[in-house]
């Protein structure tokens, strides 16, 4: 190895402190929150019909949110976790990779798969694990995934996707495909082992993986400070040798315009990229989780102040391609269509239990079949227990 390797900055004959803190990441702004664009501002590819769409796709991401945390609260549905505030960082994202990107996400990124199609009926049937999930009922709430949509199931785990997405995206490299992975994940999930295998294998492999970090400001309920010290999760790029990106993640146009640029950069030079999204989580973390026990009113109504969707709707209005007659219909049935959509999912009976042991093998083995009539003799003895169930087996 040449000694001369990292040698690309200034000599110096002395030892030489270098400061971590000190590192200048510039973040992309290009829209204020009234609407108006900051002077002299690269606008992402953005037409009004692409607007309309993403517009609309923060519209449902919200009113979603907002009835399932209800209905969790009502009882109808055992757990959940928003994005309040966080919206326009995976709506943003996929808008701006091309349908044939796979995309891996975290837990809060509900965004990507409204704005590629994913169905309010999709939605509901895997939060209430029916018989018409496409997952089979085997996923708490919002792990969604579609593989018509290339839209990796969500694992519980923090940052197993991480690896995974630098492999998936080494294949597409492999095969030439004009394709790339995109990987979302939290600030949090960054602390974990994963986070650094999977960006210096990418490094290394020389993978064409979008790694997108949501830094919201808490893992739980541990703030960023009380995570790791120096320049937020975008100096860990420079160090892996990896093309960082830090974006507004509040800003819907600047989100579409870095992601737009790492896209064409993955995929001409089969290299990574690292984007941190600057944010705030205004909800809570889970429906399990009270955030006044650890920070003030004060500092959500500061980034309420901030709302992306509200800063969209701005923009929108001021290209005259919105109205507020659009906006009080658009979420008027938008309330009544996902309201309309829980009563009809929480009916519906949940998937037969012999489809516990499908998928797992083309042919399940004897010892899983024999677990599963081990399990049918139970709920049979016990059917108290387990109401859910369609009846005897």
């Amino acid at each position: 190895m040449s000694s001369e390797l990292y040698n690309d900055g200034p000599v110096v004959h002395t030892p030489t402190f270098i400061d971590g803190t000190s590192v200048e990441i510039p973040e992309l702004k290009i829209l204020k929150q009234d609407g108006s664009l900051y002077q002299g501002c690269d606008m992402p590819k953005i037409d009004e019909t692409l607007a309309v769409k993403v517009y609309k796709t923060l519209a449902f991401h919200r009113v979603l949110d907002e009835r399932m945390v209800s209905s969790q609260r009502q009882g109808r549905l055992s757990f959940y976790m928003a994005a309040l505030g966080e919206e326009a960082a995976s709506v943003g994202g996929a808008a701006g990779l091309k349908p044939q990107d796979m995309i891996m996400t975290q837990y809060r990124e509900q965004g990507v798969l409204m704005f590629r199609g994913f169905s309010l009926e999709d939605f509901m049937n895997q939060m209430f694990s029916n018989k018409k999930d496409l997952g089979k009922g085997r996923q708490m709430p919002i792990h969604y995934g579609s593989n018509e949509l290339n839209c990796m199931t969500v694992s519980s785990p923090l940052g197993t996707q991480i690896p995974q997405a630098t492999g998936y995206a080494y294949g597409q490299k492999m095969q030439g495909l004009d394709a790339v992975t995109l990987c979302y994940f939290g600030e949090g999930a960054a602390s974990e082992g994963d986070f650094h295998a999977g960006l210096n294998m990418a490094a290394v492999q020389e993978a064409p993986v979008i790694f997108f970090c949501r830094n919201n400001g808490y893992a739980i309920s541990t703030p960023s400070d009380e995570q790791f010290k120096g320049n937020g999760i975008a100096s860990r790029g420079v160090g892996y040798g990896i093309k960082t990106l830090r974006v507004d993640g509040n800003d819907i146009l600047a989100v579409i315009k870095v992601m737009q640029v790492a896209r064409a950069y993955a995929l001409k030079e089969n290299a990574p990229v690292l984007i941190e999204a600057m944010s705030y989580r205004l909800g809570a973390h889970s429906t399990s989780d009270d955030p006044s026990g650890y920070r003030t009113r004060e500092e959500e109504d500061k980034w309420q102040a901030n709302d992306p969707i509200l800063r969209m709707k701005n923009w929108m209005l001021a290209q005259n391609w919105w109205d507020e007659a659009q906006e009080k219909s658009l979420f008027e049935q938008l309330r009544e269509e996902v309201l309309a959509a829980v009563k009809v999912s929480e009916k519906i009976n949940k998937p037969h239990i012999d489809t516990l042991i499908t998928d797992v093998y083309d042919t399940p083995t004897s010892q899983l079949q024999a677990q599963l009539e081990e399990v049918k003799s139970h709920v049979n003895k016990y059917p108290e227990a387990y109401p859910f169930t369609a009846g005897k087996f």
